[in-house]
Parts: structure tokens; C-alpha cells; sequence
């Protein structure tokens, strides 16, 4: 049995993370960290019945209820932190929020190899939006001429997603580096073109009705080749929620990508 803590439950994602950990028959939810004090115990929510402790202070969380893995679908802002004492008190971290920078990913790579205890840090946990990641790496080596489009919900606090970066950044170790668009192009509105991750660009789109969606589109004379994946619903994410919490306990350094676990 997997014991589980989740942070951020009453987000659309934690939600689903919830409601997926309690109908699984290896995995037992001990625990969720809110950082809003509307109740001690889940079963007080609206959202939900199951009788699971409240806690507001994630070291108070694993001293008391002690998981075995820490799942974290908060913000930017705190899943840094959180990471960074789950690997210090030994507890796994699952992390689906996106937005870490590129120190912050070398630090907790090192703490976590440090400690010899497994972490994974997914960008998408859609099995789907990962072959979509790496048919584009794939198709870059052809057609090195690209530009992705990733389209979310409004609410989506990082841009570009975590997802895009991860593409481009798996796209750039199959492709040439080298600008695209016309030599003397200018925007004459700024951003218009896009942010440029090593000359190809990257377009955020973020609209109500969306949940999360990406198409990568390559260009050749005379031919496109677009790669599209879509979420319609949070559920998609499940599969590889479930797939890394069993994973994650075999680790002892930490992943980034779920590419790199299935």
C-alpha cells in the first residue's frame, strides 16, 4: 500500500487526483495540504465525502501522517518549496505544476540524487500529449522548421506550459539551430511573433472553454505536418498520475518527463 498526501485538492486537478487515489486499491490517501483553513478533514468540503485530514503546514503533514509520496498540482509559487522539503524528509514528490526554472530543476536534481530517493516532475501527465512530444522530435530531424502553438484555460498562471517547453526542448536536440521568418522581419506589434526558444517559436493562447491542447507544426516546401494533442477533460492526466506514483517509489534520482518513465 502507497501511502499518499496531496497538495492542492481542491483545484480541477487535485479534485480528480483525489477522487483517482481513493478508488485505488494499492494507494491510500493519508493526507492533503490546503493553504486556505476552511476545514480539518476533507469529508467538511463540499467537494467531497472522503473522511482524510486537513493540514496547512506541509513538514506538520509528513510528520503526523508520514506518505510515502507527495503528490503537488498547486502554483509556481509554492511547489518549489514543497519539493524541496518533501525530498528533505524523505517523501517523494509527483509534481504535475509547471514553472520551475532551469536552477531550480539542477537543485533539486542534486538534492534529490543526494538523498537517493526518486522524484518525478511531469510537464503533462497525458500519455497522449507525451507521443505527441516525441513523434515532434522525431519529425524536427526531417523538418526543422517549426512552430507550436499551446492552447490552455485562462486561469493557467505560467506561459508558455511547461508542456511547450519540454517540446521545444526535446525538438532542439534533434534540430539545427537557426532563425526562422524573414531576416528582416519586424514586429510592429511586440510578441506577435511569439517567444523564441532557440529560433522557433512558441505561442500561448489562453481563452474560457479550453483545458489544455497543443499542435506542433512543422513547415517544408510545399507541405505542413501539424501534431495535435487535446485533454478535453482533467481525467486524461489520471492514467499518468496513477503510472508515477508506482514508479516514483522505484526511483532514486529524479525524472523530468513522463517520456522518460513509460
Amino acid at each position: 500500500m502507497i501511502k499518499v498526501a496531496i497538495a492542492g485538492p481542491r483545484g480541477r486537478m487535485g479534485q480528480e487526483a483525489v477522487h483517482t487515489i481513493m478508488e485505488k486499491d494499492n494507494m491510500e490517501l493519508v493526507a492533503v495540504l490546503d493553504h486556505r483553513e476552511l476545514a480539518s478533514n476533507l469529508k467538511d468540503y463540499d467537494q467531497f465525502t472522503y473522511d482524510v485530514p486537513v493540514y496547512l503546514d506541509l513538514q506538520q503533514l509528513i510528520s503526523t501522517t508520514k506518505p510515502d509520496v507527495l503528490i503537488d498540482l498547486t502554483t509556481p509559487e509554492a511547489v518549489y518549496a514543497h519539493t524541496k522539503v518533501a525530498l528533505e524528509n524523505g517523501v517523494r514528490p509527483v509534481i504535475g505544476t509547471t514553472g520551475f526554472t532551469d536552477e531550480q530543476l539542477q537543485e533539486l536534481t542534486e538534492l534529490a540524487a543526494k538523498e537517493k530517493i526518486g522524484a518525478i516532475i511531469a510537464p503533462n501527465f497525458a500519455v497522449g500529449a507525451v507521443l505527441m512530444m516525441k513523434f515532434s522530435a522525431m519529425a524536427a530531424k526531417y523538418m526543422p522548421d517549426v512552430e507550436i502553438i499551446e492552447l490552455h484555460h485562462d486561469q493557467k498562471l505560467d506561459a508558455p506550459s511547461g508542456t511547450a517547453v519540454k517540446t521545444a526542448q526535446l525538438i532542439q536536440e534533434n534540430r539545427p539551430s537557426h532563425a526562422q521568418g524573414h531576416l528582416d522581419e519586424k514586429e510592429t506589434i511586440a510578441g506577435a511573433r511569439g517567444a523564441d526558444f532557440d529560433g522557433m517559436r512558441i505561442h500561448s493562447v489562453r481563452l474560457q472553454g479550453l483545458v489544455a491542447h497543443q499542435e506542433v507544426l512543422f513547415g517544408g516546401e510545399g507541405q505542413m505536418l501539424t501534431i495535435r494533442h487535446d485533454s478535453y477533460n482533467r481525467t486524461s492526466f489520471m492514467s499518468g498520475v496513477k503510472l508515477c506514483v508506482e514508479k516514483v517509489i522505484q526511483l532514486d534520482h529524479l525524472v523530468y518527463g513522463l517520456e522518460n518513465i513509460l
